[in-house]
């Protein structure tokens, strides 16, 4: 299982980088997004989602997730509005 965080590579493409989403279907289907680095030109590389099957760990928790509470959908819920 890819985390996110972890470097991995597709296996098919080459194409490398690190797991930065995670989507799991209804059918079973997962698809991991993949960030590659900077380039040369100082411009962020767009990203690629791949079957989660066909990608290898380069590198486990390459990179450190961030904080997990950061407001998100629950600044809506009626308890966090104080209703």
């Amino acid at each position: 299982m890819i985390n996110l965080g972890d470097e991995a590579k597709d296996t098919v493409s080459g194409f490398a980088g690190i797991a930065v989403s995670r989507t799991e279907y209804l059918n079973g289907c997962t698809r991991v997004c993949l960030q590659p680095p900077i380039g040369k030109d100082g411009k962020l590389p767009g990203y690629e989602a791949f079957d989660e099957p066909q990608l290898k760990i380069v590198k486990a928790a390459k990179v450190a997730r961030g904080p997990t509470n950061t407001g998100g959908p629950d600044k809506y819920m009626p308890k966090a509005r104080g209703v």
